[in-house]
């Protein structure tokens, strides 16, 4: 073999051997779909219960690879512009050959609010430990921004909205996935919000990045 070919050939082995997110071959530019209930329980004038599940297909919408339970406590009574949480959570994702396997990932949670011009903002930094069946454990660092315009359109209450969120895992230290969302709230009753989205996913594949564009629902119940 010769010195350039070789010299490829352990570049691309090296790719493969660092793919660390990838879990489905799943075309790029690949239509997902993402479906998210979540309820939240106040237990006082501090602390509330959370509890979430959400599914995904992908493969143009027609194959479910995801699917994640998440129950958590967040603590408000800090100040007016600080919650706290801890998380835990279930997934189950399909790993490269069609396989369902399991991770634990507990995760802590700090957000900060407030307002600018305006505009309401949220910064939440997650922190997360995967502990993972099919690949090593690893910690992971996310910090999703939010902004919220000051509008509420027509009589369900439309709320536009924009976040960014970056993910990096603390071995690598380099990002190694990004979603963009743009989306609307919206109020159906006192104690039931829900939500559309489209979320532009990229995530690292080997070397290359992958993108992934995502039709997003939610539902929100308050108690």
């Amino acid at each position: 073999m010769k010195a350039k070919n070789r010299a490829y050939f352990i570049l691309t082995v090296t790719c493969v051997l660092l793919t660390s997110e990838v879990c489905f071959a799943f075309d790029d530019e690949d239509f997902q779909f993402w479906s998210t209930n979540n309820a939240s329980l106040d237990i006082n004038k501090d602390w509330k219960a959370t509890f979430e599940e959400e599914f995904r297909l992908a493969d143009d919408a027609g194959q479910l690879y995801y699917h994640h339970s998440d129950l958590g406590f967040v603590y408000k009574g800090l100040a007016d512009w600080i919650n706290v949480g801890a998380n835990y959570r279930q997934v189950f994702k399909k790993d490269s050959k069609g396989q369902w396997m399991q991770e634990n990932r507990p995760h802590l949670n700090v957000t900060l609010k407030g307002r600018l011009f305006a505009l309401d903002l949220s910064d939440r930094s997650r922190f997360e430990y995967r502990d993972r069946e099919n690949k090593k454990d690893v910690w992971r660092y996310r910090n999703k921004v939010t902004v919220t315009l000051p509008l509420e359109l027509t009589e369900i209450k439309l709320q536009p909205y924009f976040a960014e969120e970056v993910f990096t895992n603390f071995d690598e230290q380099d990002i190694h996935e990004n979603r963009f969302y743009s989306g609307v709230s919206l109020k159906l009753s006192e104690d039931i919000k829900g939500g559309v989205y489209y979320l532009r996913r990229s995530t690292k594949s080997g070397c290359d990045w992958k993108d992934a564009n995502v039709l997003g629902i939610q539902l929100k119940f308050y108690f």
